[in-house]
């Protein structure tokens, strides 16, 4: 497969995940706006700040109220992470592959594109909630249509690479929306409080019925435990990663377990590590430092997927082909 090809289906999958996730940040403030009394600037604030998009967000907004940071988030097209720029930029990357990808892939991936760029601000605020979920529901349905229409060969294996990297990156700064939404004070921890906001990041993964089935009772620990260690849910960071691992070793051609080129090194010590990872370690350890190590990992290792299999390199020339020979 072309390293350009390769490169455009990988970054497809890996745009549209981004544009779900940033939908599921919005909802966690929504949910919380809902059940929690009044709401405030700061209870937008961090949104902006676990995306690592704070600093673009100062230059161009005021203030981080509701409005603008929906509007930063979803529309603006300054902002390369807002839903609108991941699915301008996914869109164009599945028409540079049409030939690859099925056609059901692309109708919806347009469609999806389309949707969005009809709509306005307006939309976005009056009606937020239904809003945000038709493009939670989109994002699923598109992976639903590759896996259900595409060939399980190597251009797959880099969607699921992309998709599963991207889903455990962004699982994570869920997670870390906890730590900067502040309680109204410390005496509120373990209250009904903070059962909301815990079930909120839980709805916000689409993962809090699951979650009940396993452990009943909202506890930090169990829910550190399910979104980030647990082996059967597909949101879990290392359910993401062993997803990610099974599908760069495909690529590759290498055996699990071994480690032919550096981002499979670096892929196979990072599942390591969240596989002997215990809740309560986490918890005393710092649930944010903890996330903020991690963020690091999936930047690392996407760097090292692209210098392996994307990235240009310079022919050189054969011993018989030297001026001279």
């Amino acid at each position: 497969m072309l390293s350009r090809v390769a490169e455009s289906i990988y970054w497809m999958c890996r745009q549209v995940e981004r544009a779900e996730n940033v939908a599921r940040y919005i909802s966690v403030n929504l949910n919380l706006s809902l059940d929690m009394p009044g709401e405030s600037v700061q209870q937008w604030n961090p949104l902006v700040i676990t995306t690592g998009d704070n600093a673009l967000f100062k230059k161009l907004y005021d203030e981080p109220s509701r409005e603008n940071v929906i509007r930063f988030l979803t529309f603006d097209r300054k902002n390369p992470n807002s839903i609108f720029s991941c699915l301008w930029n996914a869109r164009e990357n599945a028409r540079s592959v049409r030939e690859i990808i099925s056609s059901e892939m692309w109708e919806h991936i347009n469609r999806f594109y389309l949707m969005l760029k009809d709509s306005t601000l307006r939309s976005a605020t009056n009606d937020a909630s239904d809003f945000f979920d038709a493009i939670r529901a989109a994002g699923q349905q598109f992976m639903g249509i590759t896996d259900a229409t595409m060939t399980h060969g190597e251009a797959w294996h880099f969607c699921r690479l992309g998709r599963s990297l991207e889903r455990a990156d962004k699982t994570s700064r869920i997670l870390d929306v906890k730590y900067f939404i502040l309680l109204p004070s410390p005496e509120d921890v373990g209250t009904p409080y903070d059962d909301i906001q815990w079930s909120a990041l839980l709805r916000s993964a689409s993962a809090l019925e699951m979650y009940r089935q396993r452990f009943g009772l909202i506890t930090p620990a169990h829910v550190v435990e399910f979104l980030v260690l647990d082996r059967e849910f597909p949101r879990a960071v290392l359910y993401c990663l062993t997803n990610a691992n099974q599908s760069l070793h495909m690529i590759s051609g290498c055996e699990l377990g071994s480690f032919g080129n550096t981002p499979e090194q670096l892929l196979g010590q990072l599942q390591s590590e969240m596989a002997f990872a215990k809740p309560k370690s986490i918890i005393d350890g710092g649930l944010h430092e903890f996330v903020d190590q991690l963020q690091d990992r999936p930047n690392d290792i996407g760097a090292g997927i692209h210098n392996t299999f994307f990235a240009l390199r310079p022919i050189e020339a054969k011993q018989d082909d030297e001026p001279g020979s």
